[in-house]
């Protein structure tokens, strides 16, 4: 067994049930996604379209791609014929313009909104009152090949544990405030994206159901 394959063996046997490892990928190559895949690891995280483009090309046609970088309008069109998730969705015009691109695709393409908790202003997201007004204000309802599964955070990047926490915190309670209101008819509103590899254990105690690990699993990113 490679290193890569132990990770992802100790990493996936401690998630509780219902929490789905996504290997953060980028900047890395085929090579280590296929060790990743021998160990039977389907979901993988990158955060630019055109290393993800030539990826996709190249490896198994089930791997599940979850886009987890900041992506902008002009590029959704590339990803949309088999992206699996789009997890930073930050404006309701990125919103749209993938419930577009999905349309010609014929395809419904499940997003997160990228919520801001973190207290630092280089975070892309909503702040959670811009996340309740949209919520309640229901555009996203009249978007027919977007699927709105969750929210996703970054926490701030710091060793203070307890602030981290408390980030995970608020935004559970956010999930749960929406999932209990606007989102209450809408079962697949249960993902929350946070969690990386420095902090994923406390995400795991403030409802995360999808953590991304990257440097834990494949090192130092190569290129």
């Amino acid at each position: 067994m490679t290193h890569i394959q132990e990770e992802i063996s100790a990493i996936t046997s401690s998630l509780p049930q219902g929490v789905r490892l996504v290997a953060v990928s980028k900047f890395h190559p085929e090579g280590s996604i296929e060790e990743a895949y021998a160990a039977g690891q389907r979901i993988f995280g990158e955060s630019h379209v055109q290393e993800l483009q030539r990826k996709q090309a190249s490896l198994p046609k089930d791997i599940e791609w979850h886009f987890i970088g900041h992506l902008q309008t002009n590029k959704v069109k590339y990803i949309a014929p088999y992206v699996s998730m789009i997890h930073a969705v930050d404006s309701m015009k990125l919103l749209q313009e993938i419930d577009k691109q999905a349309a010609k695709c014929g395809r419904v393409i499940p997003c997160l909104w990228e919520l801001h908790v973190a207290r630092e202003a280089t975070k892309y997201g909503f702040t959670p009152e811009e996340c309740r007004a949209m919520a309640e204000a229901g555009e996203w309802r009249k978007l027919e090949h977007v699927r709105l599964c969750g929210l996703m955070c970054m926490a701030s990047n710091t060793d203070d544990m307890e602030q981290v926490r408390a980030e995970f915190h608020q935004a559970y309670q956010l999930f749960l405030e929406l999932k209990a209101g606007a989102f209450a008819d809408a079962p697949y509103f249960k993902e929350c994206s946070w969690g990386m590899s420095h902090d994923y254990p406390i995400a795991l105690t403030e409802g995360s159901t999808l953590i991304r690990v990257g440097s834990k699993i494949f090192g130092e990113r190569v290129y």
